[in-house]
C-alpha cells in the first residue's frame, strides 16, 4: 500500500472519485470560514481500542489536496491502538485539511474497523492450523482497501477477482451439467498453473469433486458434522475451504473439523468501523 507506482495506478483514481463525491463544485463551510491559504495542524486521535490500517491511505488523500501536507505519526499499520491515544499529527493548508477530514477518515475508519475484526476471529483459530481467508464480498470500489485491511488483521486474501482464480460455485455447475463436466472444462479451458476449486453442499458432491481432480474443495454451508466427514472423505488428495455464514460467532464451531482454509465474508460486510476523529484543528 506504500508503493508510490501501485498508489498512483490502483489507488489515486479511487481517492479522487471518493474527493469528487464529497466535494462536487466547492466545499462552501470550508470557504466561508478560510478564503486564503493559512498553515494549521490537527491532532490524529483514536477513541477505541483496536488495530489501525490505512494510514497511507488516510495521508494520501490529504496530500492530493496539498501537496505540502507533512505527517507526524507515532503508530503504523498492525499496531493496536487504545481509546484516546493521539496517533499523530498532520500540518498543511487549513482549506485542505478541513476539505479531506471526512474522505480521509472514512478510509481510516473502514479498514481499521475490518482489520480489527479479522484480528479477533483470527485469534480465535489460533493453534488450529486453519487459515483465515477473506472473501469478494466487498464494497464496489473499496476492495483494494478492505482485502489490505484483512492482512493488516492477520488474515489472508481469497481471490482478489474473477480474473484471479477459478471457483466452480453452484451456478457455475449447474450451467456444465455436473461437477466433472465443469472441473473437465475448467483444465481445458484455463492455463496449466492455474489450481481449480469447487464448492460443494453434500458428500455426493465432494465424493464427485474428488474423482474429477479438483484441487481445492470448499464445503459450503455444511453442518461441522458434515464437514468432518467430507474432510474424511477427502483424506488429503484436495485443499480443503470451509464457507458460509462464518462469523466471529460461530468460528468456534469449525475449530475442530479440521479444514486447511475458513473463508468469511463477514470480515468486509460485517465488520464495523473503528471510531477515529480529527481533533484540536488551529493555525500554526
Amino acid at each position: 500500500m506504500t508503493d508510490p507506482i501501485m498508489m498512483k495506478l490502483n489507488i489515486d483514481p479511487l481517492l479522487w472519485q471518493a474527493l469528487q463525491e464529497d466535494i462536487s463544485s466547492e466545499d462552501i463551510t470550508t470557504n466561508s470560514v478560510m478564503k486564503e491559504y493559512r498553515k494549521g495542524e490537527v491532532q490524529l486521535i483514536c477513541k477505541q481500542d483496536g488495530i489501525i490500517a490505512g494510514l497511507p491511505v488516510f495521508q494520501r488523500v490529504f496530500e492530493l489536496l496539498d501537496d505540502s501536507a507533512e505527517f507526524r505519526f507515532s503508530v503504523k499499520d498492525g499496531d493496536c491502538v487504545a481509546a484516546g491515544q493521539q496517533m499523530g499529527v498532520v500540518t498543511g493548508d487549513i482549506r485542505a485539511l478541513l476539505s479531506g477530514e471526512r474522505t480521509a477518515l472514512n478510509y481510516l475508519q473502514r479498514m481499521s474497523g475490518i482489520a480489527t475484526y479479522t484480528n479477533s476471529v483470527v485469534k480465535l483459530l489460533e493453534g488450529s492450523g486453519t487459515t483465515l481467508l477473506d472473501t469478494r464480498k466487498t464494497t464496489p470500489n473499496m476492495r483494494i482497501f478492505e482485502k489490505y485491511a484483512v492482512r493488516v488483521g492477520g488474515g489472508q486474501n481469497h481471490r482478489y477477482n474473477l480474473s484471479d482464480g477459478i471457483l466452480l460455485k453452484d451456478n457455475h455447475i449447474g450451467a456444465a451439467g455436473s461437477v466433472a463436466k465443469a472441473v473437465q472444462m475448467a483444465r481445458e479451458y484455463a492455463p496449466f498453473v492455474r489450481k481449480i476449486e469447487v464448492e460443494v453442499e453434500n458428500l455426493d458432491m465432494v465424493r464427485e469433486a474428488v474423482e474429477a481432480g479438483a484441487d481445492i474443495i470448499m464445503l459450503d454451508n455444511m453442518t461441522p458434522e458434515q464437514m468432518k466427514e467430507a474432510v474424511k472423505l477427502i483424506n488429503g488428495r484436495a485443499l480443503t475451504e470451509c464457507s458460509g455464514n462464518v462469523t466471529r460467532e460461530s468460528i468456534k464451531d469449525i475449530l475442530a473439523v479440521g479444514v486447511d482454509y475458513v473463508s468469511s465474508g463477514a470480515l468486509t460486510h460485517s465488520a464495523p468501523i473503528m471510531d477515529i476523529s480529527l481533533k484540536n484543528l488551529h493555525a500554526i
